[in-house]
């Protein structure tokens, strides 16, 4: 594919924005690291591939595992593939939008579930995505009024964790809290504030969903009214607050690593 003008080229660089890719039920994946976790994990969502020479030829293991899985491989001109994506090094898969739901959820093998009330930034939201698959949770909520689980942003700043593990979005925080309490598990709230100490409390053993806010204005009354517990994280410098993403990392740690030793 070597005409960058072509519809095709422009019908990928339109699902950079929400409108299309909810017309379309379509959505991108840029950058060699999403695209290998996307063949590799999702393949039955994946339409189609887009690499250059050069990227092929740097990343042969994704062309070889896409062309295994019998996608479509398009060799594009690299004037074609950058007006498709500005940050896709050469190759971006096009996949389809698998709706989901809490139903879609395993709610008796639940121990570790990380939910996004309203977080909004889009690189914040990938790296939950990205911390909650590294510690080994079972699954991401992004409730209503968070980012497109879709949006490339999101995608990118995940690394590939977002096609590991389930994520489901678009869900009332009091529905998502009410399924997962009946699930079994515990709900913490992750507050600066927050009535307990993450390295004394003895609230991490359970199975445990936890709530983090949005970056900008912290966990809203409901949350706090929702969660069985609210806990900190002890900041000992100067720092004022830690950044949403980052408490989410060492919360979910904390409870991954209470679980590993309470097996």
């Amino acid at each position: 594919m070597t005409n960058a003008r072509s519809e095709r080229v422009a019908g990928v660089r339109a699902l950079g924005q929400r409108a299309a890719r909810l017309r379309t039920s379509r959505y991108v994946a840029e950058g060699p690291q999403s695209v290998r976790e996307a063949v590799r994990y999702a393949a039955a969502d994946v339409r189609d591939v887009y690499v250059t020479q050069q990227a092929s030829s740097r990343w042969p293991e994704i062309v070889d595992a896409a062309l295994d899985a019998g996608l479509y491989v398009h060799p594009t001109s690299t004037e074609a593939l950058e007006r498709m994506s500005a940050d896709a090094q050469g190759v971006l898969a096009v996949l389809d939008l698998r709706a989901s739901d809490l139903s879609a959820l395993d709610l008796g093998r639940l121990r570790l579930v990380a939910v996004c009330e309203e977080v909004r930034d889009p690189g914040n939201a990938g790296t939950i995505i990205r911390a909650a698959d590294a510690a080994g949770a079972d699954a991401v909520v992004l409730t209503t009024g968070s980012v497109e689980v879709t949006s490339p942003k999101v995608v990118r700043s995940s690394a590939g964790s977002v096609f590991h593990l389930p994520v489901i979005s678009g869900v009332g925080l009091a529905d998502v809290v009410s399924t997962l309490r009946g699930a079994g598990l515990d709900v913490l709230a992750a507050d600066g504030q927050g009535e307990h100490d993450i390295e004394s409390t003895s609230l991490l053993d359970r199975p445990t969903a936890w709530i983090f806010g949005n970056e900008a204005h912290g966990l809203s009354d409901d949350a706090r009214a929702l969660a069985d517990a609210t806990v900190r994280v002890p900041l000992r410098g100067r720092a004022e607050s830690l950044n949403v993403a980052m408490a989410a990392t060492i919360t979910l740690y904390a409870s991954s690593l209470a679980h590993a030793r309470s097996r």
